[in-house]
């Protein structure tokens, strides 16, 4: 089968050749039909992930497509089931073996695709505001990358829980998608974010996707007992949080990662997935996939990510 695998850590992934693997107990083999691209992707290759696996290694965190085979003591499960699965790994390639108890079934009104794509980015998104975040009816909520993986789907749930969202996005059509998925307000990243976001009140939940010099600017138009997600770091830079300006405004920052509820509470991102397949079946949200692509051009969706010139997310159809 072919794959697109790390072979040393540091080193870019190629599309490799592979032997089809078995399914050991516990485990199903799936005919893979489509894989969500991630942020998270780009940095196992370089080996700077927190969940990087050692090399050799295949890619792809999050996969749709049938069951191929059921390894020992497996049940619920048969041959030709359309199963959704967050991996965490072996996602980019046709075929993958995965443990049976992160199945999730998916209904026949989604696509292989779309199941693809709500996985991480929803989930994070989902279990962030709602879990974690707490974001009430009526707050305001801003979220940067907007346009972004993970940033779109922030705006489309914020929106569904009833929030005030300000969108902040670079350039024109990645703003226009913000509004499309719910933006009440839109700020270009050229602009100077403090002071457009103090204008309109400031913000009560921040969503940051970017990092750096957009996450102290969010910072500083948060309002008392706001919180703050610091979700991802895509501007390369972590920003350092000071304390006292916490203690002052009564902020609470607030750290989630959606794959470490993997280890410690699987079941919150099970029941996260299932509402959110749910709400896509009642006509609630819907994933925007700016690009579908082949296994053999996952370099080119890699560096579209890298100069983030997607939206939405990249979609692999093995």
């Amino acid at each position: 089968m072919r794959a697109y695998s790390v072979q040393s850590t540091g080193v870019p992934a190629e599309l490799c050749d592979l032997e089809v693997p078995t399914p050991t107990k516990g485990q199903v083999r799936v005919a893979i039909k489509a894989c969500g691209l991630n942020f998270a992707d780009l940095l196992m290759q370089k080996g700077t992930y927190q969940d990087t696996p050692p090399a050799p290694f295949t890619l792809g965190m999050e996969i749709a497509g049938v069951v191929d085979e059921i390894g020992p003591d497996v049940s619920g499960l048969k041959p030709g089931d359309r199963i959704a699965v967050y991996s965490g790994q072996d996602g980019l390639a046709e075929y993958g073996v995965f443990d049976a108890e992160r199945a999730i079934a998916l209904p026949d009104c989604i696509s292989f695709e779309e199941a693809a794509a709500i996985q991480i980015a929803y989930g994070t998104s989902h279990m962030a505001l709602d879990h974690r975040a707490r974001l009430q009816p009526g707050e305001t909520l801003l979220v940067t990358g907007a346009a972004g993986g993970v940033g779109l789907t922030a705006v489309e749930i914020g929106k569904l829980m009833g929030a005030t969202v300000i969108a902040q996005a670079r350039g024109e059509d990645k703003l226009a998608v913000a509004q499309a998925a719910g933006a009440d307000h839109l700020i270009d990243a050229s602009e100077d974010l403090r002071e457009r976001v103090k204008a309109l009140g400031g913000a009560d939940v921040v969503y940051d996707a970017i990092g750096g010099d957009v996450f102290k600017a969010a910072f500083r138009a948060t309002n008392p007992e706001g919180r703050l997600l610091p979700i991802g770091f895509a501007g390369g830079e972590v920003p350092q949080i000071p304390a006292n300006h916490l203690l002052v405004k009564n902020l609470t920052i607030i750290g989630f990662y959606i794959g470490g509820y993997l280890k410690f509470r699987p079941e919150a991102v099970r029941n996260s997935f299932e509402t959110l397949f749910r709400w896509h079946a009642e006509g609630r949200i819907k994933p925007h996939i700016s690009h579908t692509l082949q296994l053999e051009d996952v370099a080119q969706g890699m560096q579209l990510l890298k100069e983030r010139k997607s939206t939405g997310k990249i979609v692999i159809t093995p």
